[in-house]
C-alpha cells in the first residue's frame, strides 16, 4: 500500500481540489451542495478566510482534501469544524481515515478543545462508521435534514468529539 501524505493546500492544488469536490457532489448523496455548484463558489467555501485547507496525496497525486475552521466565531471558536472529501477512485484505501486522524491532531495542536461536524448524512454509512471509530458521538439528529437523490428525505447528524491536549 502506498503512503498517504497530508499537507496544507497550495494555490496550485485548486484544480485537484475542484476535481475531487466536483466528483463528490455529483452523487448527490453525501453533501448538501447542489451537483451543479460552480467551481468559484466551491473553492471559495473550501479556502475562505479563517479556513485552512489540506490535501492528502499518494505518490504526489492529490486524492483527498479537508478543511478546518472554527465551528462558530467568538465564544464558540474553541470548537473546530471540518469537512472532508476523498476522490471516488480512492475510496476504501484509508485516505479518509488518515485525513480524519491528522485533522484531529492539527485541531488539537491549534488549541481547539473539540471538533464538531454539523451535517453528516445518516445514509453515508462509511463516514458515520469512520467518525464513530475515531471517537465521535452523534449528539443530535435533524429529521429529514437532507434530500438524498435516491432515498428522498433522510436524517442528518451532528457529531462531536472532545480533543486531547
Amino acid at each position: 500500500m502506498s503512503t498517504i501524505t497530508i499537507r496544507k493546500a497550495f494555490a496550485q492544488d485548486e484544480e485537484a481540489i475542484w476535481d475531487i469536490f466536483h466528483r463528490v457532489i455529483q452523487s448527490a448523496d453525501t453533501y448538501a451542495f447542489y451537483p451543479d455548484t460552480q467551481k468559484q463558489y466551491a473553492l471559495k467555501y473550501w479556502t475562505q478566510q479563517g479556513t485552512t485547507a489540506y490535501v492528502a496525496a499518494i505518490d504526489r497525486k492529490v486524492v483527498g482534501t479537508f478543511c478546518i475552521r472554527e465551528n462558530r466565531p467568538g465564544l464558540g471558536s474553541h470548537v473546530a469544524n471540518a469537512s472532508y472529501m476523498v476522490h471516488p477512485d480512492f475510496h476504501g484505501q484509508g485516505v479518509g481515515r488518515k485525513m480524519g486522524e491528522e485533522s484531529l491532531k492539527i485541531a488539537a495542536d491549534n488549541g481547539y478543545k473539540a471538533m464538531q461536524f454539523n451535517f453528516v448524512v445518516s445514509t453515508n454509512e462509511p463516514a458515520v462508521k469512520l467518525w464513530k471509530s475515531l471517537g465521535f458521538k452523534i449528539i443530535g439528529t435533524t429529521p429529514e435534514g437532507f434530500y438524498h437523490k435516491d432515498k428522498g428525505y433522510v436524517d442528518s447528524y451532528i457529531m462531536w468529539k472532545k480533543l486531547e491536549g
